[in-house]
């Protein structure tokens, strides 16, 4: 499953603060409809995501009943990209290999 969409960069500040995008309700619905078949645990789902020349594997996060891209410090420097910024993110869902889940980069 591919997806794309735009979104504003935020940044949460909790125990392990880290920038993310919210996927809209629309993709969300997608999502959720597909992580039975794709997530390896607590909702999490594996992607390969892309802005702009850059790509990373991740994993999406749930939250308040939808899904978060969280967006590497690394891909937020290559691609300048700022809070607040809108942006538009390719997720190819399911792509990477299933299994234990990545730390935070």
């Amino acid at each position: 499953m591919e997806l794309r969409f735009s979104g504003e960069l935020w940044y949460w500040r909790g125990p392990s603060p880290f920038h993310f995008i919210t996927v809209p309700e629309v993709q969300s619905a997608e999502l959720a409809a597909a992580s039975a078949f794709v997530s390896y645990g607590w909702g999490m789902i594996p992607v390969t995501a892309r802005i702009g020349a850059t790509s990373w594997q991740t994993s999406l996060w749930p939250r308040d009943g939808g899904y978060v891209v969280p967006v590497k410090d690394r891909v937020r420097k290559a691609e300048d990209l700022e809070l607040g910024d809108v942006i538009t993110v390719s997720l190819d869902v399911g792509s990477r290999s299933r299994g234990q889940p990545r730390p935070p980069a």
